[in-house]
């Protein structure tokens, strides 16, 4: 098993960049493959960028060219840089980690991008 915290969500403005990060613990980190999900007021939570245990990656067509997901196997670390942030980014973000059946998600981390 592994449990996962998230940092580095805040209040920026229109156009800012914030950089999410996840720590993991619990297990063998590389093994997972992990992933960055939203979930905004009203509406369903989905998947933002995920990146596979060996290192393919895949994003929402709504944050290509914007945010860059990626990992750290030795420091259990995977961080999702997003810049030229929009209003519509706001949401709580999720860190994941997934392997077969298995599942776990972190508590969230809020982002907020004004107008």
């Amino acid at each position: 098993q592994v449990q996962l915290v998230e940092s580095g969500g805040g209040l920026v403005q229109a156009g800012g960049s914030l950089r999410l990060s996840c720590a993991a613990s619990g297990s063998i980190f590389s093994i997972y493959n992990m992933g960055w999900y939203r979930q905004a007021p009203g509406k369903q939570r989905e998947l933002v960028a995920a990146i596979a245990s060996g290192g393919s990656t895949n994003y929402a067509d709504s944050v290509k060219g914007r945010f860059t997901i990626s990992r750290d196997n030795a420091k259990k670390t995977v961080t999702l840089q997003m810049n030229s942030l929009k209003p519509e980014d706001t949401a709580v973000y999720y860190c994941n980690a997934a392997r077969t059946r298995y599942t776990s998600w972190g508590q969230g981390t809020q982002v907020t991008v004004s107008s």
